[in-house]
């Protein structure tokens, strides 16, 4: 456990990766903090929260009681860490950069969309299973959306076998910690509980991501991925199926999909049909395939703040800082 002085920011033991959270209140700013107590090989120097500042961590993040005595701190001492963590609101990180100076020397991850299409900066999409080498040598990561990391890993190894050469009909479905904490008409447990509805259909902003990595490993996409989001009347999870039309044999789509990602440190092909309790509290993605016809049905799992969020995050981080992979990410999941 750290030493912190009155003002938030902590002392800390020499040879760990030293960590600075900003938008450290809201619900990844807290799964983030959860993770970090937990790493072998990082040490959360401090936590900025404007709005609690001086507050327990848990008084606001209730399930870390225990667990740390860390406080919110309203300052940002960029000089005392070796990477910081991007948890604002979507449209937020680059604002910010605009209005402060972080030490070339300091790594970030961002976990809004802001930096996630390439373009006129230097951002690395930090989606391991197809740019691990490039986030391993990445000074700043844009880390994926929830709901496209679910649908990527579904689609991708389809992609590798170029079979996204018609419309691919996408449905999943997100638990109610992926619209934030701060409360909303459709968060609201009234009105959440025990209903279910769509929004955005068909102009998802994670369209655009998920377009750039299919892509990326087929070399084109005239395609259109015509993406159906849900509310779901849970808490976390998202759990996702795509229809692609194809007359590839299923044993040879199955063992691209085995083979695509024998190499992934927490993206799984299951045999088995999968279900949402087997991810939900890990950083795992799990994925399954079926052949009726010629239609392929991918099924695609993860949790949304964890796998879809800041475990990924987390993972990234220890890419770029030459950890292992699976470092404070081996969670049980809640099957039971």
């Amino acid at each position: 456990m750290s030493n912190q002085n009155n003002t938030g920011i902590a002392s800390l033991p020499t040879g760990r990766v030293r960590v600075g959270v900003l938008g450290a209140a809201g619900y990844t700013g807290g799964e983030l903090i959860r993770l970090l107590l937990n790493h072998p090989e990082a040490e959360i120097v401090f936590a900025n929260s404007e709005s609690n500042a001086g507050n327990l961590v848990s008084d606001v993040h209730e399930g870390l009681i225990g667990d740390t005595d860390l406080r919110f701190t309203d300052q940002m001492p960029f000089d005392k860490v070796d990477v910081v963590f991007f948890c604002f609101g979507h449209g937020k990180s680059e604002a910010f950069l605009k209005e402060h100076a972080i030490p070339a020397s300091v790594k970030i991850i961002d976990l809004a969309q802001d930096f996630r299409i390439r373009g006129d900066h230097d951002y690395v999409y930090g989606l391991p299973e197809i740019n691990k080498a490039e986030i391993q040598h990445a000074q700043h990561v844009a880390n994926p959306g929830c709901f496209a990391t679910c649908i990527q890993v579904a689609l991708l190894p389809a992609a590798h076998l170029n079979l996204l050469k018609d419309d691919v009909a996408v449905n999943a479905i997100t638990g109610s910690t992926g619209a934030g904490q701060k409360p909303g008409a459709t968060t609201h447990f009234s009105w959440r509980n025990n209903n279910l509805s769509i929004y955005k259909p068909f102009t998802h902003q994670h369209i655009a991501e998920i377009r750039q990595s299919l892509t990326q490993v087929q070399g084109y996409l005239d395609a259109d991925i015509d993406f159906i989001p849900y509310r779901g009347d849970f808490a976390r999870g998202i759990f996702c199926t795509a229809v692609i039309k194809t007359k590839a044999p299923e044993e040879d789509i199955i063992e691209t999909y085995k083979e695509f990602y024998a190499d992934a440190a927490f993206t799984h092909y299951s045999d088995k049909a999968i279900d949402l309790k087997q991810v939900v509290n890990t950083n795992k993605a799990l994925v399954h395939c079926e052949k009726y016809g010629n239609k392929l049905l991918v099924t695609s799992a993860i949790d949304n703040l964890l796998k879809g969020a800041v475990g990924q995050a987390v993972q990234n981080m220890n890419l770029m800082f030459g950890i292992d992979e699976r470092a404070g990410l081996m969670l049980k999941a809640s099957a039971f």
